[in-house]
């Protein structure tokens, strides 16, 4: 089962769903910070979510804890993987306000070994609302990014077509 990127969305599963890329664009060269979705054959590694929102969609999501936080600081150790607080670095809180990483689904994007200023936190998750881009994820409606996390499991493809980049 593989996930493409297209003009007109993901598709994925016999369908096609919706999305928002990164404000950078879909770019061959991403870099930390850029805001871009990165060209690639990438795979689904992880998925978490929220369980005092949702439901886990899939038997192997973990949960998103107090405390879970995403390593953004190029260059240390833990750069691009889950991380506890207390972390002094730069950092994603993986248990936000707002309802974007109810539904997480992680990528292989420099992932598990991680490459200092390669970019980081390439998920898949809900959007703000259509169209508003992203620092580099593919964001979706609540309802499919949960239907993509109970048809997704590990290692499933998702191709971004460097024919997308500009």
């Amino acid at each position: 089962m593989e996930m493409v990127l297209t003009p007109m969305g993901l598709r994925f599963a016999g369908r096609l769903w919706p999305c928002s890329v990164g404000k950078g664009g879909i770019r061959a060269d991403k870099r930390e910070g850029d805001g871009a979705t990165p060209v690639g054959d990438h795979r689904i590694a992880l998925c978490f979510h929220r369980p005092d929102r949702v439901a886990a969609p899939a038997p192997w999501s973990r949960p998103i804890l107090p405390g879970d936080l995403w390593s953004d600081a190029s260059g240390d150790a833990a750069y691009n993987t889950l991380v506890r607080a207390p972390y002094r670095l730069s950092h994603e809180r993986m248990r936000r306000a707002d309802p974007l990483y109810d539904i997480v689904l992680t990528t292989d994007w420099n992932w598990p070994d991680a490459q200092a200023g390669r970019g980081s936190a390439i998920f898949l998750h809900q959007w703000r609302r259509p169209g508003y881009p992203t620092e580099g994820c593919l964001a979706f409606r609540r309802e499919h990014i949960r239907e993509i996390a109970v048809l997704a499991v590990p290692g499933t493809r998702l191709i971004v077509p460097a024919a997308l980049a500009g």
